[in-house]
């Protein structure tokens, strides 16, 4: 008896469960907003239903009259389901044509069924359902034969949980016509307990081709991610070649312009100096041409050849200070070709030369957790002074190298966290002079 019992209320059990599950694929759709998992959420709904009413029977909200007018109505969504999970309309277009007639029949019968009731009675319900259901499980065996030719990962799945679901129902049918007395007087269960089982494992199964679809949207968001990267990072190297091909020229000419400078002064031992020193740089530079990033190392040595000819070229000279600290790995630290040469330029032809006595232009380099920072000081006539001066505002070659320089670094790290400051250390008494601050990270 106790076990009777505990058999009885499987259905019950299997029928809340099956409701819940429902829910659940609600709350998905709601998330991810796609239709499949709402009309799987419905099916899953009104095929509980269907279950509660063939429980309570003799209920009067949950009669029998509902039974088949809610399976049917399941039977559509489910349609629906299918439609949208395996695209049928693009991957089996004839077939879904069918399945679409198929849906509406299935429709049409939701309010048959009722017509029937309120005609015949409830004993014509079941009657109708045997002549149709051999119909509509040849129709579902010959979908899988359609479904199998589609090539996807889920189809195996769907179909094993579907046929299962198909099998099962014909059984809960076969059985509620021949053995439904024998199962219901000594077990206790009601033949519809065989088609909640088929549901079970068709939803078992779609829980498998669930699985399958989330791995391998997160493989599509990873290829995904890696191409816009590489679409970034190809994006960047472009953008940075082009600045980089404006800044070569402009530091060309004003090179090839000291050289005029010393062959207009008649002193062919500075001009075959500076010659020779100038071949140096322009063979650095070709090295590198094609490179988007040199190490800083690479960068600090080019720059103390440009400088040392600039030495040359200014009449009294400089001195030339260079600090960095000593913990830094300068050959592991990458940065656009030729980043600093437009600042140290600025200092020397628009700061110092204009001043009078001891000239001098310091470079520190530090480092600062993640980041380095950079620190030209200049002691020449300071920023405030320079822009008053005709040849500055003259030309706007400066500012353009400056602000390619800060568009190439911030490029080059993807503005992650990269400043560059310019400040005026004049003070309105003897001290003179100009800081340029640049920090970025060192990856």
């Amino acid at each position: 008896m106790i076990f009777t019992n505990i058999l009885s209320s499987i259905s019950e059990h299997l029928s809340s469960a099956i409701l819940l599950i429902a829910i659940c694929y609600v709350v998905v759709f709601s998330q991810t907003k796609k239709i499949k998992f709402l009309h799987y959420s419905l099916y899953l709904l009104f095929i509980s239903l269907c279950f509660w009413t063939s429980i309570y029977s003799k209920n009067e909200i949950l009669s029998s009259k509902w039974f088949f007018s809610l399976q049917y109505l399941a039977f559509y969504f489910y349609m629906q389901f299918i439609r949208d999970l395996l695209q049928t309309k693009i991957k089996a277009p004839q077939w879904d044509t069918k399945m679409v007639f198929f849906s509406r029949v299935f429709l049409f019968l939701v309010f048959l069924f009722l017509v029937i009731y309120w005609v015949f009675g409830l004993e014509t319900q079941p009657r109708l359902n045997l002549i149709l259901a051999p119909i509509f499980t040849v129709f579902a065996l010959l979908s899988y034969i359609v479904f199998a030719k589609i090539r996807d990962k889920i189809i195996p799945y769907f179909i094993t949980g579907s046929l299962l679901f198909v099998i099962f129902a014909n059984i809960s049918l076969l059985v509620s016509i021949s053995f439904k007395e024998i199962l219901e007087s000594k077990f206790g269960l009601p033949p519809i307990i065989f088609m909640q089982v088929g549901v079970v494992l068709e939803i078992v199964c779609f829980a498998f081709v669930v699985g399958i679809e989330m791995q391998e949207n997160e493989e599509q968001q990873e290829i995904t991610a890696k191409l816009l990267a590489l679409k970034n990072k190809e994006k960047t190297s472009l953008k940075m070649t082009a600045l980089q091909s404006q800044m070569d020229p402009h530091f060309l000419y004003n090179s090839l312009n000291s050289i005029n400078n010393f062959v207009l002064q008649n002193n062919a031992e500075k001009a075959s100096d500076y010659i020779t020193k100038f071949s140096r740089l322009i063979r650095e530079i070709l090295n590198n041409s094609e490179n988007v990033t040199i190490t800083l190392k690479k960068e600090l040595g080019i720059l103390g050849l440009y400088v040392k000819l600039e030495q040359m070229r200014l009449q009294e000279g400089f001195d030339y200070i260079l600090e960095i600290n000593e913990s830094l790995a300068l050959e592991k630290i990458n940065v656009p070709p030729l980043f600093l040469q437009p600042f140290v330029e600025n200092a020397i032809w628009h700061g110092i030369a204009n001043k009078k006595g001891e000239k001098q232009i310091k470079l520190q380099i530090f480092e600062e957790g993640d980041f380095i920072r950079i620190e030209l000081v200049d002691n020449g006539i300071g920023i405030h002074k320079t822009m008053h001066d005709k040849s500055y505002l003259k030309s706007n070659k400066k500012s353009f190298g400056i602000k390619a320089t800060e568009d190439r670094i911030k490029l080059l790290h993807e503005n992650a966290k990269v400043y560059l400051v310019i400040e005026d250390l004049s003070d309105g008494t003897d001290k003179t002079g100009t800081k340029v601050t640049i920090k970025f990270p060192k990856s």
